[in-house]
């Protein structure tokens, strides 16, 4: 899974933190979180504000 995977992210975040809510997640935990997803094998540096962003709002979506 690489950054770009957007929508499998959310998916993967909403089964995995189901009582989180999306809005209250700073950017450096959802980071975090991202890349302890199994199988989630991309270059943390790719990852900027804007890739966060909309995992945050594919996150929402997906609740």
């Amino acid at each position: 899974m690489k950054w770009t995977d957007i929508n499998d992210i959310a998916i993967e975040l909403t089964e995995s933190r189901p009582d989180i809510d999306p809005l209250t997640v700073r950017f450096t935990d959802l980071r975090s979180w991202v890349m302890q997803i199994e199988g989630f094998d991309d270059d943390p540096d790719r990852c900027g504000e804007k890739i966060l962003e909309a995992i945050q709002a594919a996150w929402i979506e997906e609740i």
